[in-house]
């Protein structure tokens, strides 16, 4: 009993001790010396900080040990990065910072290191979530598509998942609070499932991330980050309001966030309604009206040694499935075929820091409800008929029997530590996984009732050579066990045999950055990925509501594998900044569906089949900002991608190549109620997708032009934000190669004006 109080005693004294550490300095301009004001500075590793007072001074408390990356950010400035060894004690660091007109860099997360752009080896596209809102996109992913290398393959305006470089459903991963984000991705049907609120930022790897994330990850990985807490000791709130006219789109929310010297809180909430929308020709695109509920919250704790926070997002989505241009109506309500979503998405990450080594623990819960709701008959009905139904939906919704209801439940875990840095090195190992259920309880299915676990071991490393060379190697062993049930009978037609496969893989990366001088970078990545065949492809067997096709899988298909080079090349100075990205993407044994010749149930027979591939092109653009003209900036980005299988044929759902030309404006006025404005103009020019699969058409190009204007004002000693932003200008008559509903000749949105407020409180 004497050793265990006196245990305790020692703990209790070590931290109390270390809670003592303390960091403090002053920022200031390195032109005049004057301290700056509102500067942020940070350690991302524990995502703690603190901003400087009117003196340019800080203070962070409650430090461990150790060394430490520290970023200090601020706009109009140059953002300092660089390590620090805190000490028992007092420390002191001061900063001087360059003025610059380039945008103030971000720390990347989706990477181990937690570096600025400029310092990674992997080349990783960042994008602030309220920069993306002001281009007036209606739903996250449509945002998300702005993002140079980055498409969106879409069902009308509710449903849209990423393409990133030609690959898309489970073959690009998502990340949302930690933890990959599992809602039956495969479907062509399935959207991202993510509300923008409560995301503050975006990350996007364009290359195999299966190194870091294990299977699915072979064409990239879109990292979403959740917004931060409030800084410590302080609360701060806001509500928000967009307008969207052609959807007649109504989004609102609002959120809270509190923070004392340990303990955080945060909570958001958020709705979103639209009703059909509105076609070049001025046609409403029958049921492709969606509406959607969200909550997130949050709660964190962080002492000197150890943090940890845990987030809640609940997601209710009811989105329409649009099959023709027919009736017109300014409905809200979903008319049948429709989805009804419910996500539950429970994460935790705990951090230990030890003396230059910390663990960092992340686990995490997914329960995805997913169901559909079809009308047999309902392309016979008259329009009569049709009216009727849709007054009375409401009502029946209640009572209606789901087709198609499925409930996959998945547990996320994953262990890394960083161990302590080694002269130039830091090195990262890990355990991740996955083990995940599936069960239908609907009348039709789409995969089996199954079982799906995964493990993966990763280590890799980052090696600073000197000041101008960087090298980061790594390797990875995964491995999945699909456990499916049988379905039905083995002597009645739609009979789905039982499963059982393992799958297995080793990966690596090698990645090379080179200072080649002070503005120009170089960087060269070679990293192998795979991705297991999902369930759709090993067990389909019928048609489902708006496939139009009788889908049979392949019980023998094998792991896809890649191979990807990257090569990226940077200029960049104080006004001026150029890249070219280029990639070469080899995949052996592509998985891809193709007809068969045959007819079942009336309708076309697709079989699933392996071939290899490969997908290479790339992205070239420069952003202007002139001296004195820092205001000003003119941006061009043009992305192109070419993918065809072995035998010559063209891969499906490539994007079409696209410049994007951008000229904007941004003012500050420190002074007075008008703090800051902004507006811009875009020509977005898709050229014409003449290169198609056997199953698609040619798709003719089209320009789109966008413009928008808005800024930060301060009124009755509130801070608001105003954005004006309007899409497709001309209200152009076009569709999209990437449209599922190109098939039906069904148009994408014309005109569209959103207005958004957004108050601070």
């Amino acid at each position: 009993m004497k050793n265990s109080i006196l245990s305790l005693l020692c703990i209790l004294t070590y931290i109390s001790v270390n809670s003592q550490n303390t960091l403090a300095g002053k920022i200031s301009n390195k032109e005049n010396q004057e301290g700056l004001e509102q500067v942020s500075i940070y350690f991302p590793q524990m995502e703690k900080g603190a901003v400087t007072d009117n003196a340019g001074e800080y203070k962070i408390e409650g430090l461990p040990t150790g060394t430490y990356k520290i970023v200090a950010s601020y706009i109009g400035f140059q953002t300092f990065s660089g390590n620090i060894t805190i000490e028992k004690g007092s420390n002191t660091l001061d900063i001087s910072l360059l003025p610059s007109a380039i945008e103030m860099e971000e720390v990347i997360v989706s990477t181990p290191f937690h570096k600025l752009q400029r310092e990674n080896v992997m080349k990783v596209e960042y994008a602030k979530l309220s920069s993306l809102k002001t281009q007036g996109a209606p739903t996250l992913v449509e945002g998300i598509g702005a993002i140079p290398g980055v498409d969106v393959v879409s069902t009308g305006v509710g449903i849209g998942k990423p393409v990133i470089r030609g690959l898309t459903s489970n073959r690009v991963l998502v990340y949302t609070q930690g933890i990959r984000l599992e809602n039956q991705q495969f479907g062509a049907e399935h959207g991202l499932g993510v509300n923008e609120a409560g995301i503050e930022s975006v990350e996007v790897i364009k290359g195999p991330a299966s190194l870091l994330y294990g299977s699915d990850a072979m064409g990239g990985v879109l990292y979403l980050n959740p917004e931060k807490f409030a800084s410590p000791n302080s609360t701060d709130g806001d509500i928000n309001f967009n307008y969207n006219s052609n959807t007649l789109g109504i989004s609102s929310g609002a959120g809270i966030r509190t923070s004392g010297e340990k303990f955080k809180y945060l909570l958001r909430l958020a709705t979103n309604n639209h009703v059909d929308y509105l076609g070049g020709d001025g046609n409403r695109v029958t049921n492709s009206r969606f509406n959607e509920k969200d909550l997130k919250a949050g709660l964190g704790y962080q002492a000197t040694s150890f943090k940890s926070d845990i987030r809640y997002n609940y997601n209710q989505s009811n989105l329409g499935i649009p099959e023709e241009v027919g009736l017109q109506t300014t409905s809200r309500t979903p008319d049948l075929p429709y989805q009804k979503l419910d996500n539950h998405i429970l994460s935790s990450n705990s951090k230990i820091f030890f003396n230059n080594s910390n663990l960092d623990i992340t686990l995490g819960y997914i329960g995805n409800n997913r169901k559909e709701f079809e009308d047999h008959d309902h392309h016979e009905e008259e329009e009569e008929d049709h009216e009727e139904e849709e007054e009375d939906h409401a009502e029946e919704e209640g009572h209606e029997e789901a087709a198609l209801d499925m409930k996959l439940n998945t547990f996320n875990y994953n262990l890394q530590y960083h161990l302590p840095k080694s002269g130039k090195f830091e090195t990262v190992v890990g355990v991740q996984g996955i083990y995940q259920t599936n069960k239908n309880y609907g009348e039709e299915i789409l995969i089996p009732d199954a079982t799906t676990q995964d493990i993966g071991f990763l280590g890799t490393t980052h090696y600073h050579l000197d000041q101008n060379n960087d090298f980061q190697v790594g390797l990875r062993y995964d491995h999945r066990q699909i456990d499916a049930k049988a379905y039905g009978s083995s002597l009645e037609e739609g009979y789905i045999a039982p499963l059982k496969r393992n799958f297995n893989s080793f990966n690596g990366a090698f990645g090379y950055k080179n200072n080649i001088s002070e503005q120009f970078t170089g960087r060269i990545n070679v990293a192998t990925g795979f991705r297991a065949p999902n369930l759709a492809e090993l067990t389909s067997y019928g048609t489902h509501e708006g496939t139009n096709r009788f889908e049979i899988g392949n019980r023998d298909l094998k792991n896809e594998q890649n191979l990807q080079i990257d090569l990226a090349l940077e200029f960049q100075n104080e006004h001026y900044e150029f890249f070219l990205n280029g990639f070469h993407n080899s995949i052996r044994d592509y998985i891809y569906i193709a007809p068969s010749g045959t007819v079942m149930d009336e309708t076309p027979v697709y079989n699933y089949l392996q071939q290899d591939a490969i997908l290479y092109g790339g992205e070239i653009g420069f952003h202007l900002h002139p001296h004195p003209y820092d205001w000003l900036h003119i941006e061009s980005s043009y992305q192109t991608v070419f993918g065809e299988l072995q035998s010559g044929e063209a891969l499906p759902l490539i994007p079409a190549n696209k410049l994007t030309n951008t000229l904007r404006v941004e003012f500050n006025n420190a002074k007075g109620w008008w703090l800051r404005s902004n507006a811009f103009v875009s020509l977005n020019t898709i050229f014409k997708q003449g290169k198609v699969s056997a199953f698609e058409t040619v798709t003719p190009g089209y320009s789109l032009l966008n413009a928008g204007i808005g800024g930060d004002i301060q009124f009755l000693k509130k801070s608001m934000n105003i954005n004006i932003s309007a899409n497709n200008l001309l209200d152009k008559k076009y569709i999209a190669h990437l449209s599922r509903l190109k098939s039906d000749g069904i148009l994408n949105m014309g005109r569209s004006v959103v207005v958004g407020l957004n108050i601070l409180l």
